[in-house]
């Protein structure tokens, strides 16, 4: 006769196991549903690479493509300045590309925070108690991800609203939940 005997370590290893699996799976859930209703901005979109790359040398040349034209000045072996210059044929590009980027970067952002926002209050509410800690610590992890994604991308006005909205959803769901 086989028993099955479930110590109080084992079945407390199998909730932590599950609250785990539940949060992770759930934030790349977020992840990988962003990606589908955000495009994120291709550099090669922005920036054709090409096989071979000629040389722009003079500013007209430069401006005329969208680049940055840099001077640079030095004096030659008889005294006298010489005047060179280096154009950053991709200036314009590259900062389209980026304005691109954190469009996405904050769309990206809000969302994750908003889903974040929606485990927490649901892991306020739901009855389940094992559900109850995955929602809240998946909610947790999708504030933090959101958070690192953007954080040095956001101004500092920003990050102060970031941090009081955040703050103010904690204290009311801890007041929500805890106060009896």
């Amino acid at each position: 006769m086989e028993t099955n005997i479930n110590t109080p370590k084992q079945s407390s290893f199998v909730k932590i196991s599950i609250i785990v699996a539940i949060v992770i799976v759930m934030n790349m859930f977020f992840n990988y549903a962003v990606s589908l209703v955000y495009k994120e901005p291709a550099i090669d979109t922005f920036i054709k690479p090409t096989q071979v790359v000629e040389t722009v040398k003079t500013k007209v040349d430069c401006i005329a493509v969208g680049g940055q034209w840099s001077e640079n000045a030095y004096p030659d072996t008889k005294g006298r300045t010489q005047v060179d210059g280096y154009c950053n044929e991709n200036y314009t590009k590259q900062l389209n590309y980026d304005n691109a980027r954190k469009v996405y970067d904050k769309k990206v952002f809000i969302t994750l925070i908003t889903l974040g926002i929606i485990s927490l209050v649901a892991g306020g509410f739901v009855a389940v108690s094992i559900l109850s800690i995955a929602f809240a610590w998946g909610g947790v992890l999708s504030l933090i991800i959101a958070s690192i994604r953007y954080w040095s991308q956001a101004d500092n006005l920003a990050k102060v609203v970031i941090l009081a909205l955040a703050l103010g959803i904690l204290i009311w769901l801890a007041v929500k939940k805890f106060n009896k």
